[in-house]
């Protein structure tokens, strides 16, 4: 094939392909340009998850009259006059690639009225061509809006995921924006529903509030570097002195399965960066347990000549000068949030049974030791089941051959893994893992006999969920209600939780039930492919014993003799193994005895 010039219309929709990858994208380029041209109140609507409209109306300083079809030119742009500028960005965009590289792929209208003009202007762009432009009457500022997405580029709606996915990405990107701008009022509409809006008091800890719910945003410890301080000789400032470093971060009580709710802005842009991530993590260190994240909303504030921002199609990425000078500004100004102010955590305590238990007490902490007959009956095993009523292969728990042999229980490891003595050696057992193969079998067997039973919660407890953790929940509902789960809507991501599980009933159904969303949102999935049983899994992950948690000789005596009545003993239903064993072989080989 000979060397040839593509085709203007061809090479936009290529550049567009880098700069638009699904709906978030335009909302994100949209959100950018509204911030950069001074805007204190942000209006996103969306519909069928961005896909089939998306309006951004904003209160900016609009654009002119005689600049509204050179804005849509590409490499157009108000940010940037010399390649000086270029390593001195102070703006969030800069490149002219937005309003060309959306239009390219789908039909945008724009009115637009700048200040100090007497009307505005609008102008209907499809494919990048326009098609009409004339005066308006319209307020000061621009609304944008973006029809039929991908239009002209079918083949990139394949990529999409479902509209609720979709739509959880944009509230995902207006809930980062109003934490990186406290001070701007941004909102949210998807299909005609109010989703999000920030207070918009220029105050971290009320966009907190919004985001994250007024339960863990009082959780959250204040982070906040000393100010920067100039060098009274050379009129200059040390490196790691110019970084500042704002934000909250949670105590290590409060964390996540993933680290999707670690979020860094960098000069208020939002960034993924590894060595942000890894730096916050080696503040938590010895802290969290191992697979678990905190929650972090922090801004860390660099002169623009120390970051570049244009490394990176999405500009989601960018590159510091001095890498290890922000990981140690970082590290150690969490580090130290972390020590002067992280509380001692507090132990749940069962309380005394009740003929009429309150909510609080169906409550406890997943960290309780099990220590009253009660919890023991949540291990003992239970009674055999008719022949008639086995419908499923895998709920014949007791008809089963144990594929362990009797074991003997001798103690305890770390808090985490029991010693048992075998007729060949010896087994460690993971205590979480064993206990969630009892639970999940106990469950699986409930279900297939459709007895399932339920503890029904005097007091609905309220849950305000993150945009993905309500669209994994929305997505769910219905299976999370056919192994025990009563949840109702509440309002924008709040739900009441009404009914659990009454396995659950010794765990904190409000943490368990985030938890089980986050698996679900992660994706992790057992060994077991039905929906069912992948929900039923993420439940008993949920609620099992963890490790750290110490156990009686009794309760593991208990563990271990439902293990052996289970049908796989030896793998979590994630796959993972249950049981390790040392033989009597090993043990003489490594004694010398043999």
């Amino acid at each position: 094939m000979s060397i040839h010039i593509l085709s203007d219309d061809l090479a936009a929709k290529i550049a567009a392909g880098e700069v638009i990858e699904r709906p978030s994208s335009v909302v994100k380029e949209l959100i950018e340009n509204s911030i950069d041209a001074g805007a204190r109140e942000i209006k996103v609507e969306i519909r069928n998850g961005g896909q089939r409209l998306i309006r951004v109306a904003d209160d900016g300083c609009g654009i002119p009259a005689s600049e509204v079809e050179t804005a849509f030119a590409r490499h157009a742009t108000s940010k940037l006059t010399s390649v000086d500028d270029l390593f001195n960005i102070k703006t969030l965009g800069f490149r002219g690639e937005a309003l060309p590289s959306i239009a390219a792929v789908s039909k945008v209208t724009l009115i637009t009225r700048a200040r100090g003009e007497e009307s505005g202007t609008q102008i209907r762009v499809d494919g990048s061509k326009v098609i009409d432009q004339h005066a308006q009457g319209a307020p000061q500022g621009t609304i944008i809006t973006v029809e039929d997405l991908f239009r002209h580029t079918p083949a990139r709606l394949k990529f999409l995921k479902q509209p609720a996915t979709e739509a959880s990405h944009i509230a995902e990107l207006v809930n980062a924006y109003a934490l990186a701008y406290p001070e701007l009022r941004f909102s949210l509409v998807n299909d005609d529903r109010l989703v999000t809006q920030s207070p918009g008091t220029g105050k971290m800890i009320d966009a907190l509030v919004k985001v994250f719910g007024i339960e863990i945003a009082h959780q959250m410890i204040q982070v906040a570097s000393v100010q920067p301080q100039v060098d009274e000789t050379t009129g200059q400032m040390h490196v790691a002195n110019a970084i500042q470093v704002d934000g909250y971060v949670s105590p290590p009580s409060v964390n996540r399965s993933n680290r999707k709710q670690m979020l860094f802005f960098v000069n208020h842009r939002w960034v993924q960066d590894r060595t942000l991530q890894h730096a916050v993590i080696e503040a938590y260190h010895t802290a969290l347990m191992v697979g678990r994240s905190p929650i972090v909303v922090l801004d860390i504030i660099v002169p623009p000549d120390m970051v570049d921002v244009n490394v990176h199609p999405t500009k989601s990425e960018v590159r510091f000068r001095d890498t290890h000078a922000l990981f140690n500004a970082v590290q150690r100004t969490v580090r130290a949030a972390l020590t002067n102010n992280a509380p001692i955590p507090s132990i749940g305590i069962l309380q005394p049974h009740s003929p009429s238990p309150s909510a609080s007490q169906l409550a406890i902490d997943l960290h309780r030791p099990i220590t009253t007959p009660d919890d023991l009956d949540e291990l003992r095993p239970q009674p055999p089941t008719a022949p008639s009523e086995m419908q499923s292969p895998i709920s014949n728990l007791q008809a089963q051959v144990s594929k362990l042999p009797m074991l003997r229980v001798l103690g305890q490891i770390a808090s985490t893994y029991i010693i048992a003595e075998g007729p060949d050696g010896l087994y460690l057992i993971d205590q979480h893992s064993a206990h969630e193969r009892v639970l999940y079998e106990q469950l699986i067997a409930e279900r297939a006999n459709a007895k399932i039973a339920t503890q029904e919660l005097l007091d609905p407890l309220t849950l305000q969920l993150t945009p993905a953790q309500a669209a994994a929940l929305e997505s769910k509902r219905d299976a999370l209600a056919s192994v025990g789960f009563n949840i109702e809507p509440f309002g924008a991501q709040t739900y009441l939780l009404r009914a659990v599980p009454a396995v659950m009933k010794k765990s904190d159904p409000r943490l368990a039930l985030v938890q089980i969303i986050d698996e679900m949102e992660q994706g992790e999935e057992p060994l077991e492919k039905s929906a069912e049983a992948r929900l039923i899994s993420s439940v008993c992950k949920s609620i099992a014993v963890k490790g750290g948690q110490v156990l009686s000789l009794e309760e593991m005596r208990e563990l271990v003799r439902r293990l052996e009545l289970t049908t796989a003993p030896r793998t979590c239903p994630h796959g993972r193994p249950t049981v390790i064993q040392l033989n009597v072989g090993q043990l003489e080989r490594e004694f010398g005895r043999k």
